[in-house]
């Protein structure tokens, strides 16, 4: 089983608009709504490409109910703890030309909810995977990534990290099964510009060395590197398509690589994160099988 851990889930108001203009009121042509947050991107991709998962996490309110309600409808299991005050946040996204977020803050989780979330990944055994992404809330410790890595540690767990800076630097030492950093925020942690793939190679493979079993880096219109556990290296370059969704196409990239990876094929698991990370980037929402399976013929 995947178990998907999403902090923050949120409500995403997608509104387009044929021109923004502030401080005045604006009309929009077309609106929608998805559920989200990155944990359970991860796991609505999964489901298109027959991987069962579990999402767990923090909901509240009414909203909190709208995103159960909905992730459940599309079948998938959840398991979040019920938060008694707040709502789940809602995160309004303008497309105008360019794209503009306003993204809300969400409910305060205190030690008592975070205690619930550790009682629920005590069901986790050996053999399941455990997927970790986005930020930590401001309410929570900032170290609650490795406290849920090291509350793990007994178990033959998969963990998956999809995180940035110090946060995916210091759960290395749990030996991770993938973490997925870009080229960017693969420099900025060793405070260096990457240009060459020889370069970004390198730098995944310090990754490596610190405990990471797996590095995915994603390099936008360059494609994606992945450094295996073998001491492999694989390159592969982007699906072409046109570009309508900036949201979710690094969590559908962790999902395909997850459901790519059952029977140990890298290569194979590099190009069908490649694929379903394109088809979110050229849908209105998360990618779906059809053009996932379509997007993977051109790789």
């Amino acid at each position: 089983m995947v178990y998907t851990v999403t902090f923050n889930p949120a409500v995403d108001y997608v509104v387009h608009t044929d021109s923004m203009t502030v401080g005045t009121v604006n009309r929009a042509k077309g609106e929608n709504i998805f559920f989200g947050g990155k944990g359970i991107n991860v796991s609505i991709v999964l489901k298109e490409l027959g991987i069962t998962s579990k999402a767990l996490g923090f909901v509240a309110g009414f909203t909190g109910a709208a995103i159960e309600q909905g992730i459940a409808e599309k079948g998938i299991e959840t398991d979040f703890v019920h938060l008694d005050n707040g709502f789940s946040r809602i995160n309004v996204k303008i497309k105008s030309g360019s794209e503009t977020e306003l993204n809300g803050q969400g409910p305060a989780i205190d030690d008592k909810a975070l205690g619930a979330l550790f009682g629920k990944l005590d069901n986790l055994s050996d053999g399941d995977t455990i997927v970790l992404a986005g930020s930590i809330p401001d309410s929570m410790p900032a170290d609650s990534y490795e406290k849920i890595l090291e509350h793990l540690a007994g178990k033959k767990i998969r963990t998956v990290v999809d995180a940035t800076k110090d946060l995916l630097m210091n759960v290395l030492k749990y030996r991770p099964f993938l973490i997925k950093p870009n080229n960017h925020e693969l420099g900025e942690m060793f405070g260096v510009t990457l240009r060459t793939n020889d370069e970004i190679a390198e730098y995944a493979g310090r990754l490596k060395n610190m405990g990471a079993r797996n590095v995915l880096v994603s390099m936008a219109g360059d494609g994606a590197l992945l450094l295996d556990e073998n001491g492999e290296t694989h390159i592969c370059g982007v699906c072409k398509g046109t570009v309508k969704n900036s949201v979710g196409a690094g969590d559908s990239m962790v999902a395909g690589f997850i459901a790519g990876s059952e029977k140990g094929d890298y290569e194979y698991a590099l190009k069908l994160g490649t694929a379903a990370g394109g088809a979110t980037a050229f849908s209105d929402g998360l990618a779906e099988k059809a053009l996932i399976d379509e997007l993977l013929k051109q790789l």
